[in-house]
């Protein structure tokens, strides 16, 4: 089976990620020297971001209006983006490899913001590494659909079988399974519950970025 293209999530399989989307409300209140309640996340989790902000100020008796809170949280967001995300361990060499000793092109397929990624991508020194970003605000989808990876699928002009796609969201990876990807999971904190559903989904399962265990996946479905 050959492998001429690459796929990767950003946050979360490439990017180190995930907590801060999970702690912005105990973030948002410890900025303002209020002590948030114990099991704040867990509360606000479920919540979309505008209910959450609601919970927030009605819960905690906040003088801010609406928009203050939510331009607190966007910039709790973009501060961490710009100047503190780090990549999964392993990650850039990881890269490296696969782009000097594969040759094979990488994408990105992402939920999050193109500026924001851009930003930390950039800074982290791996930019340049992929071909192109596509995100789902500008194609108008979610990846509970199949339209972001099989626009990967058309840029690589190669077709899903012959593609891997790095995700560690379950119902991400099972989209790129329907569309005929080939499926490489990797392990984050924030899918942990889930694990054992990905791991028997997935074609390519790793705790941690390793190419010699990809390289041992690709001679293996050659």
């Amino acid at each position: 089976m050959l492998i001429n293209g690459f796929i990767f999530d950003a946050d979360g399989t490439l990017l180190d990620s995930m907590p801060i989307w999970r702690n912005l409300g105990v973030k948002f209140l410890l900025s303002k020297n209020i002590q948030p309640e114990s099991n704040l996340s867990e509360i606000l989790y479920p919540m979309s971001f505008e209910q959450g902000i609601e919970y927030l100020k009605l819960h905690y008796s906040l003088s801010y209006s609406n928009e203050e809170i939510k331009n607190g949280i966007l910039k709790i967001i973009s501060d961490f983006y710009n100047y503190e995300v780090q990549l999964k361990y392993g990650a850039k060499i990881f890269l490296e490899k696969i782009l000097s000793d594969l040759k094979i092109p990488l994408t990105i397929a992402t939920a999050g913001d193109r500026n924001l990624l851009e930003s930390a991508l950039l800074r982290l020194g791996v930019k340049d590494y992929f071909s192109k970003i596509f995100t789902c605000t500008e194609l108008n989808t979610t990846k509970h659909e199949s339209k972001i990876f099989l626009e990967c699928a058309n840029f690589i002009n190669s077709q899903p079988e012959n593609i891997l796609v790095f995700e560690d969201a379950f119902f991400a990876l099972e989209t790129a399974k329907k569309s005929g990807f080939l499926i490489a999971a990797v392990e984050d904190d924030s899918s942990i519950s889930s694990r054992k559903k990905i791991i028997n989904i997935s074609d390519f399962y790793i705790e941690k970025f390793n190419f010699e265990k990809l390289k041992t996946f690709l001679k293996g479905n050659s």
